[in-house]
C-alpha cells in the first residue's frame, strides 16, 4: 500500500533557503552602507592653498624641521617652536584671538 503524500511546509522547501540567503545578503549590504566611513575612511582634505595661516605654518614648520636635521635644536624644542609658530601665524593673519603668551 502506498503511503499518503504529506504536504511539505514552505519553510522546508529549497526556495525558503534561497530567501533566507537573500535576506542575509541584504543585511550585510545594509551594514556595509551604514559603516562605509568606518570601512573606507574618507580622504583628509589638504589645507586650502589660499589659506594664509596654513601657508605660514607650513613655511615655519619646514624651517623648524631643517633646524632639527642640522642638529641646531632637539625634537622637544621643535615641538615647542611649532606650537609657538602656530600662534605667531594666527596673530600675523589677524585670526588670533587667544590669550597672550606668558613672558619668558
Amino acid at each position: 500500500m502506498a503511503e499518503p503524500r504529506q504536504e511539505v511546509s514552505f519553510l522546508d522547501r529549497p526556495i525558503a533557503r534561497v530567501c533566507a540567503l537573500g535576506v542575509a545578503l541584504l543585511m550585510v549590504v545594509a551594514l556595509g552602507v551604514m559603516h562605509r566611513d568606518d570601512l573606507f575612511p574618507p580622504e583628509v582634505a589638504e589645507p586650502a592653498a589660499d589659506d594664509p595661516v596654513a601657508r605660514c605654518l607650513a613655511e615655519r614648520a619646514a624651517d623648524i624641521d631643517g633646524m632639527v636635521e642640522e642638529g641646531t635644536i632637539t625634537a622637544a624644542q621643535a615641538d615647542l617652536f611649532k606650537s609657538r609658530a602656530e600662534a605667531l601665524c594666527q596673530s600675523q593673519v589677524g585670526g588670533g584671538g587667544g590669550p597672550p603668551l606668558p613672558p619668558q
